[in-house]
């Protein structure tokens, strides 16, 4: 069984891995389209809505879905009921939020908010239908049918999305990119789940996972305030074009976290679940997914901030520059996210959902009272973003304190597991800086800044990968020796 489970989880890691990079690959793409064609500030207008949508999402979703997949006895009367109980919150909030409109349209000081948030808003009550059919898919590992379906709505909603920015509809393009997304997992959760509701609503199933799952909700909501404090922040203190420079860095910084994060979050839940109370197993498990995380997400986010300014001047307008800046350092924290996500997703998996709600409700406490001090004083966007990556980072010690309550895990071990990684992408990264540096000099044209992005690319794989094989690094020859058995 235990090979049996290994096994699982590596093909999970794989097809995450193809699901996330086919997604970020996808998303560059028709991002970079759409950054020669819009503005700053039509990304911005969008990127004030988003906060309010993410934490609708957290509502109707309402921790069921990590309820769901905790639950080792899960029974089509569970998805049922949590399926119309879904479909009846996300009604009730965008009632709530289509009244509301006017009100976020004046706090920003944006009339045109008014019309655009009752539009942007339609799209979390489409997704309320895939949220079953998409747990069910999680549940049980389908990580191949999670990737078709998140590539095939990518395809139709960035082809939307770009049409309609080329006939001058601007941010109405991208509300509409996003709806027509949601619409497309919709309808594809269906048919790749199989699973059909029934007319009929039972409350006890409800009653029995309320109590993890109204933790869950208020840390998933905490969560995207957590994510979105800056787009917020930034929207009340700064023009739509500022707003609109971060969104679009951490758009980016988030495209390369989330390769890793998604591979993380669509395998380690329902691994360590099925796990179960074997400390020692778990203890394995986490190790070795903690050297795999630390393996890929050192070296990708690390190669990521190097090459910002490069990237953003290779493929986008000249007015884009200033979010390079914002992109480079936000990607440092990109670095250490998937870790923290690993930490809760064990930390969830034992049932302790109210230590994950109390920990993300202090961390985004902590973010937000640091930076409204940092504002307070005079600190400009790089003091409150600097901040925030500090944060960020030490909160992982705050994490593995839980983590080994629950599995005896030392922290010594988790330094083992992580420092050597961490070690070898700074010198990868060091290494690529000062060999590129006669590149760096050279006339900032287009051309020169994708030669130097590519050079530095390939010297820091090239560096990390090398480094790694003369220290003997296990987590490389297993990656090797398992993709060599597959083939």
């Amino acid at each position: 069984m235990e090979s049996e489970l290994k096994d699982k989880a590596a093909k999970g890691f794989i097809w995450a891995f193809l699901n996330n990079g086919a997604t970020q690959l996808l998303n560059a793409v028709f991002g970079v389209v759409l950054l020669n064609i819009l503005l700053p500030a039509d990304y911005g207008l969008v990127g004030i809505l988003t906060a309010f949508t993410l934490i609708a999402n957290s509502l109707q979703d309402s921790g069921f879905v990590t309820a769901l997949t905790n639950k080792k006895d899960a029974t089509h009367n569970d998805y049922n009921s949590a399926f119309w109980f879904n479909i009846t919150v996300s009604l009730c909030l965008y009632i709530i939020f289509f009244f509301s409109a006017p009100l976020i349209a004046y706090f920003f000081e944006k009339p045109v908010l008014t019309s655009l948030a009752r539009y942007y808003f339609l799209g979390f009550f489409i997704a309320s239908f895939s949220i079953v059919p998409r747990a069910i898919l999680f549940r049980q590992l389908k990580q191949r049918e999670l990737a078709i379906m998140g590539v095939a709505a990518l395809i139709v909603s960035g082809i939307v999305g770009i049409c309609m920015a080329l006939n001058g509809m601007a941010y109405w393009g991208i509300a509409t990119q996003t709806l027509t997304f949601n619409l497309m997992v919709s309808i594809l959760s269906w048919i790749l789940s199989k699973w059909k509701p029934k007319l009929s609503f039972s409350i006890t199933p409800i009653k029995e996972m309320f109590g993890f799952s109204s933790k869950m909700l208020i840390t998933n909501i905490f969560n995207q305030l957590n994510s979105q404090i800056f787009s917020l922040v930034f929207g009340k203190i700064y023009t739509e074009d500022k707003v609109g420079e971060y969104t679009q860095a951490n758009k980016w910084n988030l495209m390369g976290s989330s390769l890793i994060t998604g591979m993380v979050q669509g395998v380690a839940q329902p691994t360590f679940v099925q796990v179960g109370d074997d400390l020692e197993r778990l203890r394995r498990a986490f190790s070795k997914m903690l050297r795999f995380t630390c393996f890929i997400t050192f070296p990708v986010m690390f190669c990521l901030s190097l090459v910002s300014h490069e990237f953003i001047m290779t493929l986008a307008k000249d007015e884009w520059e200033s979010s390079a800046h914002l992109m480079q350092m936000l990607c440092i924290a990109g670095a250490f996210l998937p870790i923290a996500t690993l930490y809760y997703n064990l930390i969830i998996s034992r049932g302790k959902s109210d230590i994950y709600m109390w920990n993300i409700i202090a961390q985004g406490s902590a973010i937000l009272g640091s930076v409204i001090l940092v504002h307070a004083a005079g600190g400009d966007m790089d003091a409150m973003i600097i901040t925030y990556i500090c944060i960020v980072i030490l909160w992982i010690s705050i994490w593995h304190i839980f983590l080994k309550q629950e599995i005896h895990y030392p922290f010594f071990s988790a330094l083992k597991d992580i420092m050597p990684f961490l070690a070898v992408a700074l010198i990868a990264a060091a290494a690529a800086y000062f060999a590129t540096l006669p590149l760096a000099n050279l006339e900032p044209t287009r051309i020169n800044f994708a030669i130097l992005l590519f050079c530095r690319v390939i010297i820091v794989a090239a560096v990390y990968l090398m480094l790694l094989w003369i220290l003997g690094a296990k987590i490389l020859k297993e990656c090797i020796s398992y993709l060599r058995r597959k083939k």
